[in-house]
């Protein structure tokens, strides 16, 4: 054992800036910082990385150090505390991170097949039409034009082409919902 004299002496030295004084107080208790930090992590690499930082953030901030207040392996404790915390907020964000992207990833998959489904429902209904509304609604649905568009594009009057598309999405509409109910 050695005397609380000892430590009160480490602690002062700490204080004032002392290498050795790190140094011994290194010695003297990163185990007990990395039984804690391993005790809580779970993990050695874990535990290291955070007796490093504990250390490190006590040295860097060693002007709020008061000996008079606490003695120097309780203010260790405490900033282990925080480094330990840190690291189990840091797993929290990466795992919500990893989760959110795993739903989009995921949900961007389902997204594409149904579009590709439809896509494929609607092209085979498509082939069905006539040859103009064909062309017509070919253009709105997978070349996304707007009505005025196909209209310059086919020289067709606007109306003609809005009365075209009218009457052919009411046809698929009227297969697609006969067929659905076949299912």
């Amino acid at each position: 054992m050695r005397p609380a004299d000892d430590d009160d002496a480490i602690g002062a030295a700490f204080h004032a800036g002392d290498e050795r004084a790190l140094a011994e107080a290194f010695a003297r208790w990163s185990s007990l910082v990395y039984s804690l930090a391993l005790r809580s992590l779970g993990q050695p690499a874990d535990a290291e990385d955070a007796t490093q930082r504990v250390f490190v953030s006590a040295w860097q901030s060693r002007h709020t150090y008061d000996p008079e207040r606490i003695r120097l392996p309780g203010w260790l404790v405490g900033i282990a505390r925080h480094r330990i915390a840190d690291v189990h907020e840091q797993r929290a964000r990466q795992q919500r991170s990893d989760q959110a992207y795993a739903t989009n990833t995921e949900q961007g998959n389902r997204d594409a097949t149904e579009d590709v489904a439809d896509r494929i429902l609607i092209a085979g209904e498509l082939e069905k039409l006539e040859p103009v509304p064909q062309a017509i609604m070919h253009l709105a649905f997978f070349d996304d034009l707007t009505h005025t568009q196909i209209a310059e594009t086919l020289g067709l009057p606007l109306g003609t082409v809005k009365s075209h598309i009218r009457r052919s999405l009411a046809r698929i509409r009227k297969t697609l919902e006969v067929n659905d109910g076949a299912y």
